[in-house]
């Protein structure tokens, strides 16, 4: 007690000439707490302090977050809009001129009514992120189905979350990524974690974990690599890339065969045991140890501790959620918890390590081709009609759905889609198969691009508009738990700058649809539409005003009123969103890699993070310490495999796939298996690892397989890196 008085006495003490505005990082979904501190003079961002008075992370902090308002006001910010008058330079950095706001909206304006009188409505996309606000997320789904009249669009979060999505959505009937407050984790007793270098990726949940082994918990890690959490985990199940549906299975069979099932719980409150149960059983230890490479007595090990843990968490990320199986894997994992019946109470459940900073909230408010605000279907005509009496138009003029976006992409490359208005993403380095889809953007036939920062993929637009950085605004964002929590502004916009949600407003005016949009005068104004929107969804957050956000310190949704404080738990009466109240226990036959190793690509590729970066890295490669720590990439190879290949350690290397190629510096480690390389995906141009990924997608999510793709080494040259 007298630590936390301290702190909070430290925050309180504010430096001459400074102030302190409370809000929450800017990158992953833990959306760590932070106190920007600002100039009062200059009215400028000039540091950060850590929160300890947030429950989530109580003042931890990782290397990109103590560095994130470093994005303010950084040399490269875009200042003006630009215009490209040099259509031959498009995929550089060359060729534009700065323009004023009138002559950028004006052009827009004029190339998206010209392709549309010509194409068809359609012959326009939008192509979105969720590293913004609920509200920015919100109204992007608006713009493109009102003011665009387009059912093309869709959000890079296909390239992240959408698998969890859809296996929640298949398991439970309702995509929450956790069923549990992250206060809850260190209180459980074992911790199953699949496909997350945890450490890394999520740093600041890492007291949480250890604290479970501290009070003589389990520690179960699921990874090919021995990452960090996995050299400290009470048993590391090293999988080949891409297997793990069989593992989850395997360990399924042993749970029941072992007797850790729990039979009222899956009576009264499941569906599909028993035929999950009949397709399980090939899954014998040994069977599922040939299939994915995992000893069978690591295998019967994990089911007894899972099994026999009062209580438990299953967690996962992108390594279990990015294949072309990807939602059949989160399903699998999934029905360890249903199985055993440990979900609907505290310090049991499942739960995803969301990757981007609204990589929940920016999934559920129309964002996704199919989807509409509140998580409504738009084939759902109730949905549509729902909606449609707050938007002001009637269900006829809602688009049909769309594709999810690596199709977007083919249309384009295709021409059936001619234009495109990008914000918040840079496909041109996360997408799968990059040479394809820089082929596809120089397809197009106009292409706006908005960013606070000259990205890979503004590179290939006719129009780049400055947006600001999420300092410069305010608004909402949900995390890694569902809890809604507040962005608040601490500096004025740099130069001419804007935030997306006023383009929108301002560029619908320019389109003729300004009757839609103009009483959108605030974000707190999109804020209240944005609410009235969800009312009555599965993701309601009507309940969720800023002012209850402040006073809660977030508020889980759904959050149905003024009364209704939250559900930090779901799922408490045992009652799932499937109609009959019941959960479903998926019966998942296996299916290998899409992309197998073979003579002439020996090789498994996986990719991920590192600490020190952010998705395409368009942010944290500019920030100095965090290039310094990480300048490049580079790839992870066994030292028995660098010998096969009379590889040395930090040598250049040629890896390829049937896609693609890049040169790589060499990384000796035992932390990865023999038959698989590992490369970061932060880097662009021609060291994007995503030139040698396959875009093989998931029948669900349509995720692409990024974590699993055969490949080959090569030497280029003898002497190592100076």
């Amino acid at each position: 007690m007298q630590r936390d008085k301290f702190f909070k006495e430290i925050e309180n003490l504010n430096h001459p000439n400074e102030k302190l505005i409370k809000t929450h990082c800017s990158y992953c979904g833990m959306q760590c707490g932070m106190n920007l501190r600002v100039n009062t003079q200059t009215n400028k961002i000039i540091g950060v302090e850590p929160r300890y008075d947030w429950p989530v992370t109580v003042g931890k902090m990782c290397p990109k977050g103590v560095t994130a308002y470093q994005q303010t006001n950084h040399k490269d910010r875009l200042l003006k809009p630009l215009i490209r008058d040099d259509a031959s330079l498009k995929g550089t950095a060359e060729g534009f001129r700065e323009a004023s706001w009138d002559e950028a909206y004006d052009l827009i304006a004029k190339k998206f009514k010209e392709l549309q009188t010509e194409y068809g409505k359609d012959s326009l996309s939008v192509f979105s992120g969720v590293s913004m606000t609920n509200e920015k997320c919100y109204l992007t789904g608006k713009f493109a189905r009102v003011a665009m009249g387009t059912r093309y669009i869709d959000y890079n979060g296909r390239f992240c979350m959408s698998s969890a999505a859809g296996g929640f959505l298949r398991s439970f009937g309702v995509d929450r990524g956790s069923t549990l407050p992250w206060t809850d984790i260190h209180e459980t007793d074992c911790l199953f974690i699949a496909g997350s270098n945890t450490a890394e990726c999520h740093p600041t949940s890492m007291f949480r974990i250890w604290n479970v082994q501290e009070r003589g918990g389990y520690i179960i890690v699921v990874d090919p690599r021995e990452t960090p959490i996995a050299r400290r985990a009470d048993l590391h199940l090293d999988l080949q890339p891409g297997t793990d549906l069989a593992l989850a299975n395997g360990i399924v069979n042993q749970l029941i065969e072992m007797g850790y099932i729990d039979e009222e719980f899956i009576n009264k409150h499941t569906n599909g045991f028993e035929e999950t149960k009949e397709l399980v059983k090939d899954f014998t230890p040994e069977y599922t140890s040939m299939l994915t490479g995992v000893a069978p007595v690591k295998i019967i090990r994990a089911a007894e501790i899972y099994g026999k843990a009062p209580n438990a968490v299953v967690m996962f990320a992108r390594g279990v959620e990015q294949q072309h199986k990807g939602v059949d894997n989160v399903s699998a994992y999934t029905n360890m918890a249903l199985v055993t019946g440990k979900i609907g109470r505290p310090k049991a459940g499942v739960a995803t390590f969301t990757g981007q900073g609204n990589g929940q909230g920016g999934r559920e408010h129309g964002q996704k081709s199919d989807l509409l605000p509140g998580y409504r279907k738009i084939t759902n005509p109730k949905h549509v009609e729902e909606v449609c009496s707050v938007w002001g138009i009637t269900p006829e003029e809602m688009p049909q759905p769309g594709v999810s976006a690596y199709e977007m992409i083919e249309l384009m490359e295709q021409k059936t889609i001619r234009g495109l208005y990008l914000l918040c993403s840079n496909p041109a380095v996360s997408a799968p198969n990059q040479n394809f889809v820089r082929k596809a953007f120089k397809a197009l036939d106009f292409m706006v691009c908005s960013d606070f920062y000259l990205s890979e993929s503004a590179e290939f637009a006719d129009v780049i508009l400055p947006a600001v950085t999420w300092s410069e605004d305010e608004g909402t964002v949900t995390n890694i738990e569902g809890r809604i929590i507040k962005i608040n502004k601490a500096q004025e916009p740099v130069g001419e700058s804007k935030p997306d949600w006023q383009i929108q407003v301002e560029l619908a005016e320019r389109l003729g649809r300004g009757k839609y949009f103009s009483h959108l005068k605030t974000a707190r104004d999109v804020a209240d539409e944005f609410r009235l929107a969800t009312k009555g969804g599965y993701a309601d957050y009507y309940g969720a005003t800023w002012d209850k956000i402040d006073k809660q310190d977030g508020v889980f949704w759904p959050c149905k009123d003024e009364k209704d404080e939250g559900t930090p738990h779901m799922f408490l009466d045992k009652k799932f969103y499937h109609p009959d109240g019941k959960a479903k226990i998926c019966a998942l036959p296996y299916r290998p890699p899409a992309e197998e190793p073979c003579e002439k690509y020996p090789l498994r590729l996986t990719t991920g993070r590192v600490v020190y970066h952010y998705l395409s890295g368009n942010q944290t490669r500019r920030i100095p310490f965090l290039h310094d720590m990480c300048p490049e990439p580079y790839v992870e190879i066994h030292p028995e495999t660098a010998a096969t290949y009379n590889m040395e350690h930090e040598e250049r290397v040629r890896l390829f796939t049937r896609r693609g190629e890049a040169i790589y510096k060499v990384k000796i480690t035992e932390a990865i298996r023999k038959d698989t390389v590992f490369v970061p995906y932060h880097f662009g141009h021609e060291e994007s690892i995503n030139l040698l990924t396959i875009a093989a997608l998931d029948p669900i999510s349509r995720m692409p397989e990024f974590k699993a793709c055969a490949a080959q080494l090569e030497k280029v040259e003898l002497k190592k890196v100076q």
